[in-house]
């Protein structure tokens, strides 16, 4: 008889779980890439092409590795910062032209850096003409955390979106996770602000940037195993995952995430 992993895991009582991470693919080669989706592609809700990497790497490799997540069934999304030059340089057709040729399912917008001077709806219909989904980055990079005086702003912004056709809204945490967004200057999390927005919108169609241990925990902590997250880098996918499950030391004690009481088998 040969035993099996997931076998196991029912019997120590961990639970099935949608995916619900957003991993991070901050430039890595096509093998890597392969790799880490041969390994985990089953844990991945989309697979974030980000920063502007794959607009200067070979073209090639670039399309081989959004190939390789079609493969293995796994979405693909570009990151905001491409997305916000376009329209700064007035090149956003061009730029919706490129992501629906080498074939991701979704672009992220957003005005992080730059100010939008086009109509949220002009933007999702352009994007669904060529067949893109849009997902919008809630929160600027550089104006530090979020305060109190700036979620109905934000969720009106996030609403706009939305009923123009948005599929998703990103929290912004940047690379770092301290002193913006939702994250204060020692990146401890803002629980208050946390459930405002997921009162907003609801965990289903909102996901939270957690670049780093401290961010992705707290989260994970804050709201339960579902949450979704995002800039989750790929060499770290497995760790996340494994807190979300309660198989992490930091996570079996704590009742969101500890695995659900079995009938203990005779030894």
């Amino acid at each position: 008889m040969k035993h099996h992993t997931s076998d196991y895991l029912k019997v120590i009582g961990v639970p099935s779980i949608v995916p619900s991470t957003s991993a991070f693919d901050p430039g890595y080669d096509p093998i890597t890439l392969k790799g880490h989706l041969a390994q985990s592609h089953h844990l991945i809700w989309i697979l974030k092409i980000s920063m502007a990497c794959w607009l200067i790497a070979d073209e090639s490799a670039t399309r081989q590795k959004i190939a390789t997540a079609k493969a293995y069934h796994v979405p693909t999304v570009t990151g905001g910062g491409p997305f916000e030059i376009a329209v700064a340089q007035g090149q956003l057709p061009a730029y919706l032209d490129l992501c629906a040729d080498v074939g991701v399912t979704r672009i992220e917008a957003g005005e992080g850096f730059t100010d939008m001077p086009l109509v949220a709806r002009s933007v999702v219909n352009m994007a669904q003409e060529r067949g893109l989904e849009v997902q919008f980055e809630l929160g600027k990079k550089h104006d530090g955390a979020f305060r109190t005086d700036m979620v109905e702003e934000l969720v009106a912004q996030g609403n706009r979106w939305l009923d123009a056709g948005a599929v998703e809204l990103v929290v912004e945490a940047r690379e770092s996770a301290r002193g913006v967004g939702l994250f204060d200057d020692n990146g401890d999390l803002d629980g208050s602000l946390a459930d405002r927005i997921a009162a907003a919108f609801g965990l289903d169609r909102v996901s939270f940037e957690a670049p780093n241990k401290l961010s992705q925990f707290a989260l994970i902590n804050h709201f339960g195993r579902d949450v979704r997250l995002s800039n989750v880098r790929l060499e770290e996918l497995l760790r996340v995952e494994i807190y979300r499950r309660g198989l992490h030391s930091d996570a079996f004690g704590n009742p969101k995430l500890r695995p659900l009481s079995v009938v203990q088998s005779s030894v």
